[in-house]
């Protein structure tokens, strides 16, 4: 280790907390607080939620910050507030996606950035693993049909052509999260496709799928969960043309962003039962009170919950917490955010 290291471990940088009311209460437990401030000076009480035009104790905080830890509801690092912030070198995010507060000018003053996105795709992934077992099963009508009868009926019968043996899979996106539901699927008898513009036919029979294209995907597959990012290019990518290609009974999984499925399109799908669907995110983000969705026997709606949550908040922190002390040995991190990222992140 240089002597340079050795220089930094022995003198801690100094953070600052910078995200919305109440999410550091949440973040960090007991255990993590007493990490944070044993690896930089900070005050773990104070929280800035506005950066712009602050209080004066986040305004001098800013000031001699070389570090930001961010989590959600984190404001917007621009031009003005970088300058309050002369001292600052790294930001380091303990959650997903950094779009909603790194900014061009974050790039343009080369701050290291760093993202949990990859400890945030862990319980998306096991969400989505429990949704494609329980639908290749065909557990939600199922079961919605046995309060229904509350009587002895064969089953057997009736659920002839379910079942997760050599079932068709499609996954669409190789992100994070697309990657680790085709790791999960792989002790599983399932065929797995994958689309992906960015990834080559090798490249995912590496990761254990066959790649396809998107229609084919749609056709072929019993089930469809999608992992894509948000962007102009992926709005309404599953349209009236690729739900039309599902075969009856097929389920749709979304645990990306709503605005990747037509919802115009699908909702008669649902209505009329020939599709299923999970959905725990939907456009806009919370239904109207009013929606078929709440109600229709086919569709399990979650109220984005997929994500973090609960004591699986403290995983993000942690990964957190050791990129902090990455950076405070003058490490690099672990798992960097660069511009050119952004383009392929949610």
């Amino acid at each position: 280790m240089s002597h340079d290291i050795e220089e930094r471990r022995m003198t801690a940088p100094t953070a600052l907390l910078a995200m919305g009311p109440g999410i550091a209460e949440q973040l960090f437990g007991a255990r993590q607080r007493a990490r944070l401030t044993a690896l930089v000076e900070t005050d773990p009480g104070l929280v800035a939620h506005r950066l712009t035009d602050p209080d004066p104790d986040v305004a001098r905080a800013l000031a001699g910050a070389e570090l930001l830890i961010t989590c959600w509801g984190a404001p917007p690092l621009t031009a003005d507030v970088l300058a309050a912030a002369p001292r600052l070198r790294a930001v380091v995010h303990a959650a997903g996606s950094v779009k909603h507060h790194i900014t061009r000018a974050c790039w343009e003053r080369g701050l290291r950035v760093t993202s949990a996105a990859g400890a945030n795709a862990l319980p998306v992934a096991e969400y989505t693993l429990a949704a494609i077992l329980l639908a290749g099963k065909n557990v939600l009508p199922a079961a919605r049909r046995y309060r229904e009868l509350r009587a002895p009926h064969d089953w057997r019968a009736e659920l002839a052509g379910h079942g997760n043996y050599r079932r068709c899979v499609g996954i669409v996106g190789a992100s994070r999260i697309g990657r680790r539901v085709i790791e999960l699927l792989r002790p599983f008898d399932l065929d797995v496709l994958l689309y992906d513009p960015y990834v080559d036919a090798g490249t995912a029979a590496r990761l254990g799928a066959e790649k396809a294209g998107l229609d084919e995907l749609c056709s072929r597959s019993r089930i469809v969960s999608v992992h894509a990012p948000q962007l102009p290019a992926t709005r309404h990518m599953i349209g009236a043309a690729q739900l039309a290609a599902m075969e009856d009974g097929a389920t749709l999984i979304n645990t990306s962003r709503g605005s990747l499925i037509d919802g115009g399109a699908l909702l008669p799908e649902l209505v009329s039962g020939r599709l299923n669907a999970v959905l725990d995110v939907t456009e806009p983000e919370v239904p109207p009170a009013d929606s078929p969705l709440y109600d229709l026997p086919n569709v399990l709606l979650t109220p984005h919950v997929a994500g973090s949550l609960g004591d699986e908040i403290h995983r993000m922190a942690d990964f957190a917490l050791d990129e902090v002390a990455r950076y405070a040995s003058g490490l690099p991190f672990a798992d960097p955010v660069t511009p050119e990222d952004l383009a392929r992140m949610a």
